[in-house]
């Protein structure tokens, strides 16, 4: 028989970093699950992704007991992360605060592809276009 589901939410925490001090640890204790071994678990799991804030998505069970999933960085952290800026403008339409080649909207396209909801990569690449432009990223051949 399968387990019950007793409730989903959404997180955002820093990769390979998740501890029990707040903001992970009260939205953990309040659902009753155990702290330490989410975050022994988190921290393992996105390893690969150090550097980035990472969206998860935690499944509780009537038992306390969970599973997660996590997904890929925000489109916005990792274009800055290929612009080498530290924030994108507030104005796009006047201040450009960066720019980025083509092939490197095409590796971002690669790996956010699976979290967008899209598996044409034409519009994958116009949606992270879209991005860049609200951002004051240009995009350069």
């Amino acid at each position: 028989m399968a387990k019950k589901i007793a409730e989903k939410f959404k997180m955002m925490i820093a990769a390979g970093q998740a501890n029990p001090s707040p903001p992970v640890g009260p939205a953990l204790g309040q659902r009753g699950i155990n702290i330490m071994e989410f975050c022994k678990a988190f921290n393992e799991a996105s390893k690969e992704m150090m550097g980035f804030k990472v969206p998860v998505i935690v499944t509780v069970y009537n038992d306390k007991s969970f599973t997660f999933e996590l997904k890929q960085p925000p489109a916005s952290e990792l274009i800055m992360k290929a612009a080498g800026i530290k924030k994108g403008t507030d104005n796009p339409i006047t201040t450009k605060v960066g720019t980025i080649t083509q092939a490197k909207l095409d590796e971002i396209i690669d790996q956010k592809i699976a979290d967008l909801n899209t598996n044409d990569r034409e519009m994958a690449a116009r949606i992270i276009a879209g991005t860049c432009r609200s951002m004051g990223v240009e995009i350069v051949d």
